[in-house]
């Protein structure tokens, strides 16, 4: 069959002839079912015949159609410009006979179109639901930061056991991420942010009743592990749930409620006490438990499991009930059929050939991301501040907080317009830019150069450097990494790029102070270097994942 929809000589006759039944005029159809009553008992036998040869035919065309998308992510095509390729083909005999028939066989080959059209509101609602736990990530991230000298005071604690404190959330996060994949493949999506909130409920329960270090570590170490599965399963649930013309941009949006939570954190924080804001942390978690009893399981894993019925509900709620989602499901349960095949996979089958590719685009993009310092320099921004001669790192520090939100917001708009490697690309670039202006400055001062212009040259410098963080760096590794895995090695592959990603944020974090007492300059160029190797392997690498659908991208990795 597909050898001879291959064969342009031979490609009209047999679409033309499934088209032609399947488009039986639908108009006259209707006509005939508001005849009178007496001539409607003449007609009943032709009816029973029409719906007949509708039903077996509308069949015949849904296989020539998917033929025509599998040749598509064969050839590895966009699939806008295939489904204009196919359209070419479809109308043109139809136009010539009847114009309602074309009308009718268009609706049914662009049924992908309508559904990037149809209702998103149930999508939007699980979207807003997901990123409660981004928000809950963000809150977790940015409580230290003003916390830390009336925690010291209050529980009589040491630099080295607040340290401790502090540093616990990575580790707990690297934790998650070990085990996020597995659960999530599991218990399902739904399932694993409900786990994840109960960790992070009882360490903020656990930090609130503190009344020394060990508690207090403790309720750290579970709001770690907490945020380290949602790091995951939430980019996860997002792509899996959105329409593929609108997935950028949503996905964007747990990076933007992770930055809004940090700020938020860091905001409420300087003005109520520690105490008081563990309690606020425990707002978006249960909103979010509740969030989760009103959104659908992610369609995607429903099919992986085998709950059909429930797959198919899952995906009618939530591309809307006027929508015709046939051909989306074939497509998702033709590629689930396959994987299903497979073997589970263990950590070692990523580094096989064809999974490699998947795994070294996920794990370098999370290297790069970290590499550049965005952690040490978040963590340490009013201490660089201070180091570069202001007399208080606070007000830099709201105004580095400030920056990231309407940043991030601006890099969800373009996600689905510019693409996420000219995005990434720019976004390295201006890290570049920050990190090489802030070095110069210190440098200026190392040798008591201009020293009226290093505070300004610092604060600049770090403004851009966030800015330019937040617009691409920051989400766009979190989307792609959600995109590039096949669904049966997701579990595993998720993962092992979330545990590097928080190794990557822990080592950063604490080597940076080491480094700036070794050389400030130094330390700003050699982040600023690795920006443009970011630039370097997106460039050579790194995919355009923008309006593929993910089995289409998948096709293409796999090439």
């Amino acid at each position: 069959m597909e050898w001879i929809l291959r064969r342009k000589g031979l490609l009209w006759p047999l679409v033309i002839a499934t088209s032609v039944t399947a488009s039986f005029p639908l108009a006259l159809y209707t006509r005939m079912l508001i005849l009178p009553f007496h001539a409607l008992n003449s007609f009943h036998f032709l009816m029973n015949s029409v719906r007949t040869t509708l039903e077996t035919s509308a069949k015949n065309v849904a296989v020539v159609i998917l033929l025509f998308k599998k040749m598509a992510i064969e050839q590895h095509k966009d699939v806008e410009s295939g489904e204009g390729n196919g359209l070419e083909y479809l109308q043109e005999p139809f136009i010539q006979q009847r114009e309602a028939a074309a009308n009718a066989a268009c609706e049914e080959v662009v049924s992908d179109k309508s559904v990037e059209n149809g209702s998103i509101g149930m999508v939007l609602l699980s979207t807003l639901v997901a990123v409660c736990g981004s928000f809950s990530f963000g809150t977790c991230v940015g409580y230290s930061a003003p916390t830390q000298a009336a925690i010291r005071a209050d529980l009589n604690l040491s630099l080295a056991e607040f340290s401790l404190f502090g540093s616990l959330v990575t580790i707990g996060a690297m934790l998650g991420a070990i085990t996020s994949g597995r659960i999530t493949d599991f218990i399902g999506r739904k399932g694993a942010m409900r786990i994840s909130t109960g960790f992070c409920i009882i360490g903020w329960l656990a930090v609130f009743f503190s009344k020394g270090s060990y508690s207090l570590d403790v309720g750290r170490l579970f709001t770690g592990y907490g945020i380290g599965v949602i790091s995951y399963v939430v980019p996860v649930y997002i792509a899996e749930i959105a329409p593929k013309n609108l997935r950028g941009g949503l996905a964007t949006t747990n990076q933007l409620l992770i930055v809004v939570g940090a700020s938020v954190s860091f905001l409420i924080g300087s003005v109520i006490n520690w105490r008081e804001l563990a309690i606020a942390g425990l707002v978006p978690c249960i909103c979010l438990l509740i969030g989760l009893s009103f959104v659908p399981e992610s369609p995607r894993w429903l099919a992986k499991v085998g709950r059909k019925k429930e797959f198919q509900l899952a995906l009618r709620t939530l591309r809307g009930k006027d929508v015709d989602t046939s051909l989306e499901a074939a497509e998702i349960l033709d590629y689930i059929e396959t994987l299903q095949s497979l073997p589970k996979t263990k950590l070692l089958d990523l580094f096989q050939s064809k999974h490699v590719r998947s795994v070294v685009i996920g794990v370098g993009l999370m290297v790069c991301q970290q590499s550049v310092g965005i952690n040490g320099i978040g963590f340490y921004t009013a201490e660089t501040f201070v180091a570069a001669g202001l007399s208080s790192g606070k007000v830099g520090t709201i105004a580095y907080a400030c920056m990231q939100v309407p940043f991030t917001i601006l890099g969800a708009i373009l996600m689905d317009k510019s693409g996420r490697r000219p995005l990434i690309m720019v976004s390295a670039s201006g890290t570049f830019l920050g990190c090489f202006i802030t070095g110069i400055a210190f440098f200026l001062k190392d040798q008591s150069l201009l020293l009226q212009w290093v505070p300004t040259l610092v604060v600049a410098g770090v403004l851009i450097y966030i800015a330019a963080f937040s617009i691409g760096m920051g989400p766009v590794p979190w989307v792609i990494m959600s995109e590039i895995f096949p669904i049966h090695v997701k579990g595993t592959a998720g993962s092992l790029v979330v545990l590097l990603n928080w190794l990557g944020a822990w080592i950063v974090s604490y080597t940076f102070n080491f480094l700036m007492s070794w050389s400030s300059p130094g330390t700003l160029f050699l982040y600023a270097g690795c920006s443009l190797l970011t630039i370097l392997f997106v460039a050579k690498l790194v995919p355009e994942t923008k309006g593929k659908t993910l089995e289409e991208i998948q096709a293409c990795i796999s090439s």
